[in-house]
């Protein structure tokens, strides 16, 4: 009974550690710490064309849908369409941090045009 008690109490310790390991390296909550504390995160499923993709910057939370197309030679993600989900936490965006935003984004899908949903659209093509 007592071997029994001292393996029950050891899987608990072990199944706690697993589990505290994977919230620590949990990518969403990284997502939202850095969404909390205002810095560049990027989280994505790559292997994954179906879920969107999340960037948080500068205290904006971005989102962006991927769309699978043909390239020359592959079918690859072709076409990323990018938005904010809090219009007010654009003040102070320059282009330089969308270009920034865009460079990162193409790092990950070197094929992919992107598109942004207005109001940044505007600022992008305005001289």
């Amino acid at each position: 009974m007592g071997l029994l008690i001292r393996f029950v109490i050891i899987a608990f310790i072990v199944y706690l550690f697993y589990r505290g390991i994977r919230y620590l390296l949990d990518p969403k909550r990284k997502l939202d710490e850095a969404y909390e504390q205002e810095q560049y995160y990027f989280y994505d499923d790559v292997k994954n064309v179906r879920k969107n993709f999340f960037i948080t910057y500068k205290g904006a939370l971005f989102e962006g849908e991927k769309y699978l197309g043909t390239t020359e030679d592959s079918f690859d993600v072709v076409s990323i369409f990018v938005w904010v989900k809090d219009e007010t936490k654009l003040q102070g965006f320059t282009k330089d941090d969308f270009h920034f935003l865009s460079s990162e984004i193409t790092s990950n899908y070197p094929k992919a045009e992107i598109s942004w949903k207005n109001p940044i659209e505007a600022l992008m093509k305005a001289r």
